[in-house]
């Protein structure tokens, strides 16, 4: 902040973890076998992961690219 209190920038992290707090029905991935889900996480965004991850699994998101990296 500067003299003011006003804020000059604001770093965020590259990762995050957060909560799946509901969970779709897995839909069929193209032909390299992956099957993947829409999830809503507990910010109230909606990511695609793969079929393994479940309601109430805490997981890792890149918050450069938005997407899943890992159960945290």
């Amino acid at each position: 902040t500067d003299d003011n209190g006003q804020v000059l920038s604001v770093e965020i992290p590259n990762f995050v973890t957060l909560e799946v707090v509901e969970a779709s029905v897995a839909l069929r991935g193209d032909t390299s076998g992956k099957v993947m889900k829409t999830v809503k996480i507990e910010n109230g965004a909606e990511i695609s992961v793969p079929d393994f991850v479940k309601e109430g699994d805490i997981i890792k998101i890149d918050t450069r690219s938005g997407e899943y990296v890992e159960r945290a």
